[in-house]
Formats: C-alpha cells, sequence, structure tokens
C-alpha cells in the first residue's frame, strides 16, 4: 500500500493534512488551510514538487 493524504477538519472549520506512509506513520502535516480548495492546491503542489525535489542538508560542517 502506498502512503496516503489524511484531510484532517480542525476546529475552527479549517483543514489540515497529513501525509501518512505505508505503515500508517506520519510523515508530514501541513499547515492549516482555509478551505478545502487550498488544501486540494497543496495535496497537487506537494505532489508535483516531492518527486523532483532536491535534498539540501543544512547541517553544520565541523
Amino acid at each position: 500500500m502506498a502512503g496516503r493524504f489524511e484531510i484532517h477538519r480542525t476546529g475552527d472549520d479549517s483543514y489540515r493534512l497529513r501525509l501518512t506512509d505505508a505503515e500508517g506513520n506520519t510523515v508530514a502535516v501541513s499547515p492549516t488551510f482555509k478551505s478545502l480548495a487550498t488544501l486540494r492546491d497543496g495535496i497537487k503542489a506537494m505532489r508535483e514538487n516531492a518527486a523532483t525535489g532536491i535534498v539540501v542538508d543544512l547541517r553544520r560542517q565541523s
């Protein structure tokens, strides 16, 4: 089973997105979205950028 995007409604009529892996572990949690339309745009952006995202290691080198 692949990971999944879970949409959660917050108490103030906003929405939050949680990305889980195949085992159900939380991989990422989004900021709050004011509407389902903007949340869906966030999912689309994550799908498009995840495959082509650049890894940047910001750890300090000693």
